[in-house]
């Protein structure tokens, strides 16, 4: 299992992405409309409306986050990637993300808050403190995919929607 995304919207660029790919559960993200992308596909591809999304960007700045009131957080690096979690007083990680730096680009990935802990601010400071990692590093973008879902707190941080995002998945 694993994630391509095409930044190339050309028909041949991404039956090249899909013809790559063996391992089932595979995603594709492709930046265009979902119904656009579908007839491009070779069989055993599906197009996931309900992972459709959006690629966001922001010039990146450091902002030294400190952890809301009643958590504490921690950051790691393995292979490359650096992960961040958040954690209540019971020591449960309640929200997280992560990130690999690309040259002078970040790609910002799978962050989440659970439910019982929305609307504290950990989503933003999450962000926040990848951004800052980022920026240690030399990054001076970040792009990602959001979700609909996910979209108000990426604005409210300052990024902004570039294109519709297609979300493609190898079921064979």
């Amino acid at each position: 299992m694993g994630r391509h995304v095409v930044p190339d919207v050309q028909e041949s660029s991404v039956r090249a992405a899909a013809d790559s790919v063996t391992v089932p559960h595979t995603w594709l993200k492709v930046p265009m409309e979902p119904e656009d992308v579908g007839h491009w596909l070779p069989n055993g591809w599906v197009v996931d409306k309900d992972e459709a999304g959006y690629l966001m960007a922001v010039d990146l700045q450091a902002t030294d986050p400190v952890a809301p009131e009643g958590y504490s957080a921690s950051v790691e690096t393995r292979d490359g990637v650096v992960y961040v979690g958040v954690r209540d007083t019971a020591g449960a990680v309640v929200a997280k993300g992560q990130m690999a730096v690309l040259g002078r680009a970040v790609v910002v990935d799978r962050v989440g808050t659970d439910e019982a802990h929305r609307r504290r601010g950990l989503g933003a400071f999450v962000m926040r403190t990848l951004t800052d990692h980022a920026v240690a590093r030399g990054a001076a973008l970040g792009v990602l995919g959001a979700t609909p879902d996910g979209r108000a707190l990426y604005e409210a941080l300052g990024w902004k929607v570039h294109a519709p995002l297609a979300a493609c998945i190898y079921r064979p």
